[in-house]
């Protein structure tokens, strides 16, 4: 079998799966974040507080409707494992993870980028720093292996405090926070990544 000059062949990731380093480098917690895990017979929770001090965790259970108690805000517990806190650790393991797409072969990487990595609260005016700085090194790692990364914006990493001051998605301000962060993203990375 011969693949065209157009294939590519390569993997791809979610920053809320793999990323980890959930709380290093200024990164702001995301939806994800508040997120426990799960099994085939207990669903994910999302854990949260009332001003009053109550705690508790509410399970999301696809295709039903979600609605935290009210007053409750999404926060982390004790007690609670969060897979995001971790994931597989690339934070500080992407390069020995980038050296291994190149043995695989790959030419490509698609990512995702952590909102909350460069904005911590998701509509900050100007990036972290520190945020940015590590997505310059895992592009300039993929470019010492000739792979090409392929980026998307969001993979269900919306910024906690988005959620928490305006509702998430239901609120407009959330349009125009991701019109500012694509705005940045798109600049200060338009030399490293075409995709």
């Amino acid at each position: 079998m011969s693949f065209n000059n157009k294939f590519t062949w390569g993997g791809a990731t979610a920053a809320n799966q793999y990323e980890g380093g959930y709380d290093e480098g200024g990164k702001g917690l995301n939806a994800v974040d508040v997120l426990t895990n799960g099994s085939a017979t207990e669903p994910r929770k999302v854990t949260w507080k009332k001003p009053n001090g109550e705690t508790g965790a509410t399970p999301l259970v696809w295709g039903q409707d979600f609605k935290l108690p009210e007053g409750a805000v999404p926060t982390m517990l004790d007690g609670y494992y969060y897979p995001s806190h971790q994931g597989t650790d690339f934070y500080h393991h992407y390069k020995e993870d980038i050296k291994l797409m190149a043995e695989m072969g790959f030419d490509v990487f698609r990512l995702s980028m952590n909102w909350s990595r460069i904005l911590p609260n998701g509509d900050d005016e100007k990036p972290n720093e520190e945020g940015s700085a590590f997505y310059d090194k895992v592009f300039d790692e993929c470019a010492k292996y000739d792979i090409e990364p392929l980026v998307t914006l969001s993979h269900y990493e919306t910024p906690l405090s988005l959620i928490t001051r305006f509702g998430g998605w239901k609120d407009r301000h959330l349009i125009d926070a991701f019109v500012h962060y694509s705005d940045i993203v798109m600049n200060h990375y338009k030399g490293k990544v075409r995709y």
